[in-house]
């Protein structure tokens, strides 16, 4: 087995340039992010070209979503049993015959079997790019590259709403069939620019990797469709689950959730006391404090972060009226903000450290997202939204990318691919999490001011509160509807404020979870890689440890 460079740029064959390929890593990763949010600005032309129900329209959207979470730590394990690079391009195999398929699906069953295929491949993608990166720099070169790559997550958050309101004038197909072109670039630019990865004897743990798909996913599942289904009451049936038996299927899948992801942990404690035995999550990876502590950082400022981007479209267009186009130019702002912070960053990395540009970017997010607290309104100006956005894309850019690289500092890197997948997976619950809870929040708090505005105006109580409840189903695209008829006119009015309300509210919870996120990273201690990361002398002890493997 070669063991891995201390500086990669320095050793590497001539026609192994990392920079080029962190390039390559870097475009995966924005696949798997932007599919995410593109989704979301093409599904009228979906729904109205495949003629699907509602039911049909929120699978294919949640379903690439919940499979990724629920595969992240199995491809992970894989990651190091295949290497990473051979797993890489895998993964982006699969996503490219994926997108194929749904840019090609006739009807909407097959979108959906597309969308799921889709979430194979980001689930590879994801934990296999963390692991290339982490065994492809050292020293000062590695905050730099973790930087490039944590603003591609921001930035490509940001993208697909652009991008997706661009396609949809020529056809909604194209959101999925544009990621070819990209996947061939990805595939050319890993293969020549990236050494091939070495893999660790060893096998995967079956029954671990049933438990964790079913406790992942249902997890998952739970967190992003409890809203829909209903908490405890049912809104909805699904299955057996519903009107027969009065009881959601989401209390049943949290509960399921729970069981198989105790035993899951369960079986990996006892695997990793066993020698010889490979666990699918070496918990032995928890005694690196760095690695601990970083990823309850993690999950916790993934609640903020991603959350506001969820709703913060449907404001845009149905309280202040701006097209798709004009939404995804506004939100682009983000990439701009993280692409910025990305070169500052460079600068700054060697005298502030990763901790302190995670504190850095948590400010600035906590900022951008308070002024929405402060500011926003059913008149607020474009520019208003904009400095906000930048200053939230800006803390993105700083925060996202080095608390990775604080996560994955210290871990050996034979193990590089499991501290992968669980820190994408404590990434992905924590962002599932936070669209659940900023959502509910969001549509809870339009209806219920929107019902007391109502009643203010004089309407009755019993139709306000029907009112209320209808254009918070709707997501507020009643509003225009209502805008039309004089008589309803004062009811659009109201519901353009309530909608402003919410983005406060949303503002504020943003802000105070960010807020629990900087507490927790005062739990990190500084890595034992830190000073070589950052051109110091001591070699991290992941460097030492691939030594002696390769001895």
């Amino acid at each position: 087995m070669n063991a891995v460079s201390d500086n990669p740029t320095r050793s590497s064959p001539a026609n192994r340039d990392p920079w080029l390929g962190l390039l390559a890593i870097s475009l995966g990763v924005s696949l798997v992010v932007v599919d995410f949010t593109i989704v979301n600005v093409v599904m009228p032309p979906i729904i109205d070209d495949l003629e699907i129900s509602a039911f049909g329209a929120q699978w294919i959207q949640e379903s690439y979503a919940i499979i990724l979470a629920a595969l992240l730590l199995v491809m992970g394990r894989l990651s190091d049993v295949v290497g990473a690079r051979r797993l890489f391009l895998i993964g982006t195999v699969v996503f490219g015959l994926a997108s194929i398929a749904a840019a090609l699906a006739p009807s909407g069953e097959l979108l959906i079997a597309s969308r799921f295929a889709q979430g194979v491949g980001g689930a590879i993608i994801m934990p296999t790019s963390l692991a290339l990166l982490n065994m492809s720099f050292r020293g000062a070169d590695r905050g730099k590259a973790f930087a490039i790559w944590g603003s591609t997550i921001g930035a490509a958050a940001a993208v697909g709403p652009l991008l997706g309101g661009w396609l949809a004038e020529f056809s909604w197909r194209w959101a999925f069939g544009i990621n070819i072109f990209v996947v061939v670039l990805i595939i050319a630019g890993v293969m020549k620019f990236l050494d091939q990865s070495p893999a660790q004897p060893g096998k995967v743990d079956a029954v671990g990797g049933v438990l964790s798909v079913l406790g992942l996913g249902l997890l998952a599942f739970a967190l992003i469709e409890g809203r829909n289904y209903g908490w405890w009451d049912p809104r909805k049936s699904f299955g057996p689950f519903g009107d027969p038996v009065e009881l959601s299927v989401i209390p049943v899948a949290l509960v399921v959730s729970v069981v198989c992801l105790g035993l899951f942990l369960q079986r990996q404690v006892r695997l990793t006391r066993v020698d010889g035995t490979a666990p699918l999550m070496d918990t032995s990876l928890f005694g690196i404090k760095s690695f601990s502590t970083g990823n309850i950082a993690t999950l916790i400022i993934a609640l903020a972060e991603f959350g506001m981007l969820a709703v913060l479209p449907l404001w845009l267009q149905y309280t202040l009226g701006y097209s798709v186009l004009q939404t995804g130019l506004i939100v682009f702002v983000v990439a701009v903000g993280s692409f910025f912070a990305s070169g500052a960053s460079f600068g700054m990395a060697e005298n502030v450290g990763p901790i302190g540009l995670v504190r850095i970017g948590l400010v600035l997010e906590a900022v951008g997202l308070l002024m929405f607290g402060l500011l926003a309104s059913s008149d607020s100006q474009w520019w208003v939204i904009g400095i906000a956005l930048f200053l939230y894309g800006m803390g993105v850019g700083f925060a996202t990318a080095q608390v990775t690289n604080v996560v994955l500092a210290d871990v050996p890197p034979r193990h590089a691919g499991q501290g992968s997948g669980i820190q994408s997976a404590a990434r992905q619950l924590g962002s599932a999490l936070g669209i659940a809870i900023l959502t509910s929040t969001f549509f809870t708090a339009l209806d219920s001011d929107l019902s007391d505005r109502l009643v203010d105006q004089g309407t009755p109580a019993p139709e306000a509160n029907e009112l209320s409840s209808a254009v918070s189903d709707s997501a507020g695209a009643m509003i225009s509807g209502l805008s039309e008829n004089p008589d309803t006119a004062a009811a659009a009015d109201a519901a353009r404020d309530a909608m402003s309300y919410a983005i406060q509210i949303n503002g504020y919870t943003c802000a105070a979870l960010l807020a629990l996120g900087m507490l927790a990273t005062f739990l990190i201690p500084r890595p034992k890689g830190d000073a070589q990361q950052w051109g110091g002398e001591n070699a991290p002890r992941g460097a030492e440890e691939a030594d002696v493997d390769a001895k």
